[in-house]
């Protein structure tokens, strides 16, 4: 992925994977970006994975960048795959590589860097 234009429009192709983030501010700014398929970690984490398993085969976990998001990213990553869930991980990366540091915030990134109209 070369820009946050192409990391949009990849995930709107890509319907499998459920998108899991932290909150519910995380989940409108990618809702804007006309992401649907997103899911707030809301729940103890085995009751999380016990729906996971039953509806998906892969998930990006799309936590933020400080210390608690790598916590829990770090953690949910493993859960997920000790169930035989896929985590795909190209997602985070490309948001690393941004330097975005809460999920919350990339509507605006994107308002500023895309260069697609919404």
């Amino acid at each position: 992925m070369q820009s946050i234009d192409n990391w949009v429009n990849q995930i709107l192709q890509d319907d499998s994977s459920l998108i899991l983030v932290e909150g519910k501010r995380d989940v409108k700014a990618l809702n804007k970006l006309g992401i649907m398929n997103v899911s707030t970690i809301d729940k103890p984490i085995y009751l999380m994975i016990e729906n996971i398993v039953r509806k998906n085969k892969e998930v990006a976990i799309l936590t933020d960048f400080d210390r608690t998001g790598k916590i829990l990213y770090s953690g949910l990553k493993h859960e997920l795959q000790r169930n035989g869930i896929r985590v795909n991980d190209k997602y985070r990366k490309f948001l690393s590589r941004c330097k975005i540091t809460h999920i919350e915030g990339i509507y605006t990134y994107y308002k500023n860097n895309s260069k697609e109209v919404l």
